[in-house]
């Protein structure tokens, strides 16, 4: 197993190196740190390369849309006859003429101003995305991450709690052999060491489909061990700054680009109601018998209907401006009971897990100990010190559980916007 751990972290780090990657990657045996598994996860991200991706296009589109049109070169012959003895001649009619011209639109600087910072909001909008990924991303990875942990933990207590009991197991049939124990002793350990491998085979099974679920997001360094507990006592998003916190939700922010892309629609709108000009200049060669012509002209759309299509128009976008407005407001509430219900998960899981570290596990480990005792000084049976012994350890279980679930609701409520640093590395990597 080891050789193809090893196997696939060198073919991993030799497509970082051709790929030009990052170094993220640690060594096979060397442990998985929650920070190090987020920022492999960003670094991994496709998501987030679409949304840089995005965001450049926009900023692209937003100088382009600033400019004037470009102008049209036109060509071409008039007057060209048909028929009789001048016909498809050139110089011999005075009214045939060869033309060529310029024609260019001049859109008013407002609207080109306004057209260029719709593609900003785009672009604004775009970078909002990507923070929602952003924060998606490193939620999804710590979950995975925190399961991978806790599972490798309840394996290493189920492990010692096994060797205990083959010991056990040992000492019932020595003890069986020489008449210090009974056959019921050594069928009540064999029994117990039994069920602590059917336990095993399912805290294996949890672990594995931790680390399939952690594979993908950070590759093949799922496979690297996970020993240190995350920093869930502690979030950034505690109660006293909550408030602060709740209008710079990634989603919020996405909506909050809506509603500035609406309002610069409605005002791009409110701008078309006065039309372009186009002006044009054109040269026309005749025959040399005669005079060649400049004309110069100007192109005015009519706008015959204008309340039911530029009026229409703008009555659309200021709805649609209201729309987002709304929209914005109504997950603004939505956002705040979300937050609000999370920390308070987390904060009474808090509760949970102090109740069982300083309350049940000592009190599992004192009656293990009294039915232990029990069975040697001869006033208990093994069976009743063994089922104590599975009690301490279902406290004990139970305790990792309730962590476990009280870091998931950290990781939950922490991550609802990305981590500061990882979001700005990740939006700095071309």
């Amino acid at each position: 197993m080891s050789c193809l751990i090893s196997a696939r972290w060198w073919a991993a780090a030799a497509m970082a190196a051709a790929l030009g990657l990052p170094a993220w990657a640690g060594a096979p045996d060397e442990p998985l740190t929650l920070r190090e598994a987020l920022a492999l996860a960003a670094t991994r991200s496709l998501q987030l390369a679409a949304n840089r991706a995005s965001t450049a296009a926009s900023r692209n589109m937003a100088v382009a849309a600033g400019q004037l049109p470009d102008p049209v070169l036109k060509f071409g012959v008039d007057n060209l006859p048909v028929n009789g003895a001048e016909r498809l001649s050139l110089s011999r009619d005075f009214m045939t003429m060869r033309r060529i011209g310029v024609m260019q639109e001049l859109p008013a600087a407002q609207k080109r101003q306004l057209r260029s910072e719709r593609f900003e909001r785009e672009a604004d909008l775009s970078v909002a995305q990507g923070q929602v990924s952003l924060a998606n991303l490193q939620r999804d990875t710590a979950l995975a991450w925190i399961e991978r942990y806790y599972t490798q933990q309840m394996r290493d207590l189920v492990l010692r709690q096994l060797e205990e009991t083959r010991l056990q197991v040992q000492a019932a049939e020595t003890g069986f052999g020489i008449g210090r124990s009974s056959q019921a002793d050594v069928f009540a350990a064999r029994s117990a060491l039994v069920l602590l491998e059917e336990r095993l085979s399912t805290v294996d099974r949890q672990q594995r489909n931790a680390a399939l679920v952690l594979a993908r997001w950070v590759g093949p360094d799922a496979e690297r061990p996970a020993t240190e507990a995350p920093a869930w006592q502690t979030s950034r998003l505690d109660d006293g700054r909550l408030q602060d916190h709740i209008p710079l939700h990634p989603d919020l922010l996405v909506l909050k680009a809506q509603v500035d892309a609406a309002l610069v629609d409605s005002r791009l709108a409110e701008a078309n109601r006065k039309s372009d000009w186009s002006v044009e200049v054109m040269y026309s060669q005749r025959g040399s018998a005669y005079s060649n012509m400049l004309s110069v002209g100007v192109s005015i759309p009519l706008q015959w209907d204008r309340a039911n299509r530029q009026d229409r128009e703008l009555a659309a976008k200021l709805s649609m401006a209201d729309e987002a407005r709304a929209k914005y407001e109504d997950m603004l509430r939505s956002h705040e009971a979300e937050v609000r219900g999370l920390l308070n998960d987390w904060q009474t899981g808090k509760s949970r897990v102090v109740r069982h570290r300083d309350q049940l596990i000592p009190l599992a480990e004192q009656r293990a100990q009294a039915a232990l005792t029990g069975y040697r000084t001869g006033k208990g049976d093994l069976a009743a010190a063994l089922a104590a012994r599975r009690e301490e350890i279902d406290a004990r279980m139970q305790a990792l559980a309730v962590e476990m679930e009280t870091a998931k609701s950290w990781a939950q409520l922490n991550y609802l916007s990305p981590s500061d640093s990882l979001a700005i590395q990740a939006q700095e990597k071309p």
